[in-house]
């Protein structure tokens, strides 16, 4: 992955890690950022949380750790969800929006109800699967683009099977 060399991305790159990992410290911070290859000073990222509006928040078993408030009207900071909180969101979505899934090289197409796709697109964005580069969302569409150039045939069974079986109707 590349990111370019900006505040804007350094930015969304905090926002990512911390929605992903229990970060207790500002140096635990700037550590996980030179992983991703974004080297960044201590005060830098100070400045970075303030503007993100990013506190510390009591998380279960890592004691106080930074968070970020959520999108939309629930502003509530929202320490790192478990990977299991996340998938266990994303199943239940799926579940209750997943309209058809197909697909075409690496890219897939999620269909669902009018005004679902953005909630869909985002549980996907966050359970964070290795095989999906990213998602971009309308009303009613989700695309997802695969990281293997054959990928999507895969990725769309998963979805599938995820939704679970058609409810039988009644004779």
């Amino acid at each position: 992955m590349s990111t370019p060399d900006t505040k804007t991305a350094r930015q969304q790159l905090i926002v990512d890690l911390l929605t992903r990992h229990a970060v207790r410290s500002q140096g635990d911070l700037v550590e996980l950022l030179e992983q991703q290859g974004v080297n960044a000073t201590p005060s830098t990222v100070s400045r970075d949380l303030v503007e993100l509006d990013a506190v510390r928040v009591r998380h279960e078993g890592s004691g106080l750790v930074y968070a970020v408030p959520s999108e939309g009207g629930d502003r509530t900071p929202r320490p790192a969800s478990s990977s299991s909180a996340a998938q266990s969101r994303l199943a239940r979505l799926v579940r209750e929006v997943l309209v058809t899934a197909e697909a075409s090289a690496n890219l897939v197409i999620l269909r669902t109800p009018p005004g679902a796709a953005q909630y869909l697109a985002s549980a996907i964005d966050h359970s964070s699967p290795d095989d999906v580069i990213g998602t971009i969302a309308g009303d009613d569409t989700v695309l997802m683009i695969c990281r293997d150039p054959a990928g999507g045939a895969a990725v769309a069974r998963r979805f599938t099977d995820l939704a679970g079986p058609a409810p039988k109707e009644n004779a």
